[in-house]
């Protein structure tokens, strides 16, 4: 998608004789779902070759999941995905648009009363070039059935999932998606490490191998890391200083520059629904990270943002994280196997400090990975 600004009040939204206004678009936090997905609001933004429902970006991003998910109109997917989409997961790659249907139907029926809570849309993008979204929800509900994880166990769960989404024409086309599995299992009471075990064995038996980077790039030969990092795939100012930001804290290891970026009030919403406060439980949950892959690499791969409602702006990053599991913590022993990890990251940033950061990434998508290293290995 093309750097195109997204603002230009050249644009005329649908159904409305204003010019198009980003502060017209709807923000998530602090509305319910009926607001989210208004009847008879006039379009906002110009949505060429969108259904007519839909009056703007996060409108459409809203709508259809709750459509698709919550009122199990699964066959949406086929008006609202390409044939050809990829998503990439953090257990695995779907290719086309046939298996995403059928991993729909396979989830719905295993937790049939799961709700995913919108909590936070960040975007950018117009109707000309595609937009981008960055979609977090909340999912919550109880193990009645029968399926992958077995036997239902009747306990409830609350999960955190983020969904970033190319989209043109009312099609998404690319989508990253990171459930935090671990939490869930752990909140079912299921044995984390035996059922990675068992993904593992399936993967082997597929044929899948671990790919071994000997070499993230990190550091080149005996220099240092980079003195500064590459902001190439900022789109403003602010998003370039958090680039920058999380280059110096993960890349140079300069872990104590937290205390200056951060609020001191700061609340960190992390994996396994940690809920922590203050700059010193955010240095320990960002060094627990790189503790486990102490060679790792962070690399962005996306960042976008939006102005707050509730004052200040909103940053949404795409991360990878690749390294070896050389270090202690929830994995167990360092096996030395290769690790890599995808996140996502939302900041609220307010006059220059960061005061809430959401974090997402799968601690059992790691441990399944050391799995198939050790089983490939054998």
């Amino acid at each position: 998608m093309s750097d195109a600004d997204p603002t230009a009040s050249t644009k005329v939204s649908k159904n409305s004789t204003q010019p198009y206004s980003p502060e017209a678009v709807l923000q998530v936090e602090r509305r319910d779902y009926t607001q989210l997905a208004p009847e008879g609001r006039a379009r906002v933004q110009s949505l060429n070759g969108f259904d007519d429902v839909y009056t703007d970006i996060v409108d459409y991003i809203i709508r259809c999941t709750h459509k698709i998910w919550d009122e199990r109109d699964v066959g949406l997917i086929y008006t609202h995905y390409t044939h050809n989409c990829v998503v990439y997961g953090n257990l695995g790659t779907m290719y086309d648009r046939e298996t995403i249907v059928r991993e729909t139907i396979q989830r719905l029926v295993e937790l049939p009363d799961r709700r995913g809570m919108a909590t936070q849309v960040i975007w950018r993008g117009n109707d000309v070039d595609g937009f981008y979204t960055s979609h977090m929800t909340h999912g919550t509900g109880r193990h009645t059935e029968y399926g992958q994880w077995g036997k239902p166990t009747g306990r409830t769960f609350v999960t955190r999932t983020v969904a970033d989404c190319m989209i043109f024409e009312n099609k998404i086309y690319r989508e990253w998606v990171v459930r935090d599995n671990m939490a869930l299992l752990v909140q079912l009471g299921i044995d984390p490490h035996a059922y990675a075990e068992t993904l593992a064995a399936a993967k082997l038996a597929r044929g899948e191998d671990v790919f071994e980077l000997s070499e993230n790039r990190r550091l080149l030969g005996q220099y240092p890391p980079e003195s500064e990092a590459d902001v190439s795939i900022a789109h403003t100012d602010n998003e370039a200083q958090v680039l920058r930001w999380l280059h110096h804290i993960y890349n140079k290891r300069m872990f104590g520059k937290i205390a200056d970026i951060y609020a001191p009030t700061v609340q960190w919403h992390g994996p396994m629904m940690r809920e922590l406060y203050g700059t010193a439980a955010v240095l320990q949950q960002t060094m627990r990270l790189v503790a486990l892959m102490p060679d790792c690499a962070f690399v962005p791969q996306h960042i976008c943002s939006t102005p707050s409602e509730e004052g200040g702006e909103k940053v949404a990053v795409r991360w990878m994280m690749d390294g070896h599991h050389f270090g202690y913590g929830s994995l167990g022993a360092p096996t030395g196997h290769k690790l890599s990890v995808m996140g996502f990251t939302h900041f609220h940033i307010i006059d220059g400090k960061i005061v809430d950061e959401w974090v997402v990434y799968d601690e059992f998508s790691m441990l399944v990975q050391l799995k198939l290293a050790a089983m490939t290995s054998e």
